[in-house]
């Protein structure tokens, strides 16, 4: 493994986080709804979740998928009612006030964590860019380090949006739009929700 792969995979990491996906839109609406707090911890959750996927792929995980395509398809439709529940949830309370208090630490890991979890699609990115960037045969080390740099990428990134997006002009621009922008980030988790059951591979 060289420097330039490690940089290579960095680079479509970043530009895979970036992208408009359930995990983007559920950390933006948590951090600012919730606060800063409870952004830090979704955004824990879904890297713990994402590097844990890229581990599997390093380990092989994809292979045994191939072999019994039930378990991804469980994995699958599981993944997909808890976005359909999380896009329900947030339609159903897009009138409602937030509550006094931000969304407890721990649950907001737990959801964070939920997300990424539910989308083994996650998974066979990581194996597909893991297959053009990196040699065959990483040792043990090698596979910590990947494994490491990607958590270390993704807290990194949900912890700067956190600080951007969880200030009191972001709060307050939130608050006066909240029917609109829940029922917008409803809709997209919804979409990705039924995309990801309708969807063969």
């Amino acid at each position: 493994m060289t420097v330039e792969s490690l940089i290579a995979f960095n680079l479509v990491l970043m530009a895979a986080i970036a992208s408009p996906g359930a995990a983007l839109i559920y950390f933006i609406k948590t951090c600012v709804a919730a606060g800063r707090r409870a952004a830090l911890a979704t955004g824990l959750g879904l890297g713990l979740a994402a590097a844990g996927w890229t581990l599997a792929a390093l380990l092989g995980l994809e292979s045994l998928f191939r072999l019994f395509p039930w378990a991804y398809t469980v994995l699958k439709i599981g993944g997909a009612l808890y976005l359909l529940y999380i896009a329900v949830q947030t339609w159903r309370q897009a009138r409602s006030p937030l509550p006094d208090t931000a969304r407890p630490g721990g649950r907001a890991f737990a959801s964070g964590l939920m997300v990424n979890i539910g989308n083994p699609k996650s998974m066979l990115f990581a194996a597909a860019v893991i297959l053009v960037v990196f040699p065959q045969g990483l040792t043990a080390p090698e596979i910590a380090l990947i494994v490491t740099n990607h958590l270390v990428l993704e807290i990194g990134f949900y912890s700067l949006f956190a600080v951007l997006l969880s200030s009191a002009p972001a709060r307050r621009g939130y608050l006066s739009a909240k029917p609109v922008f829940d029922r917008i980030a409803a809709t997209l988790l919804g979409a990705l929700g039924l995309r990801l059951l309708v969807e063969r591979n």
